[in-house]
């Protein structure tokens, strides 16, 4: 049986005006092996962005792999690590946020063996300092795409019947 492949990922997530404009950045790293990905949005919440930040970088592996994540995001790592999503799930995400993130977020998870490490925010630790500059620049340089499933919940909760 083969070992499966590590990978060290440090992701991050923010949004200017919460919500507002808003992005990811993330960091893959595997022996010499090293890849960033971001993305801005032009009306999110930093909530969304922390975990879109893990699911891309889950989605972005090819094979199973031990996985560890450094974030600095308790929404995210305390919802995986204290069991949180898991209830979510079995209540089917009755009254939670962004219930078609964490979904996506369960299907790519499953594929791999996951370790969340809480590292905090701007605390000079290069992977999460880098993380962090990703996202940042990721909304601010105006190619933003649109986080249609929040876009569309803002519409739905601030529907009128008159």
């Amino acid at each position: 049986m083969q070992n499966k492949p590590e990978v060290i990922v440090y992701t991050d997530g923010g949004a200017s005006g919460n919500p507002g404009p808003g992005g990811y950045g993330l960091i893959l790293m595997s022996g010499k092996h090293k890849k960033e990905i971001s993305a801005g949005y032009r009306n999110t919440t930093n909530n969304r962005m922390e975990l879109m930040a893990v699911i891309v970088a889950l989605e972005a592996l090819n094979k199973t792999c031990r996985v560890v994540i450094y974030t600095d995001s308790k929404y995210v790592a305390d919802a995986v690590t204290k069991g949180w999503v898991f209830q979510w799930e079995r209540k089917q995400f009755k009254k939670k946020k962004n219930p078609d993130l964490w979904m996506r977020f369960l299907q790519v998870y499953r594929k791999h063996e996951v370790v969340f490490k809480w590292v905090k925010g701007h605390a000079n630790i290069p992977g999460n300092e880098r993380a962090d500059f990703l996202a940042v620049q990721a909304y601010k340089n105006g190619n933003l795409l649109i986080d249609e499933a929040y876009e569309q919940s803002q519409i739905d909760e601030n529907e009128t019947l008159f």
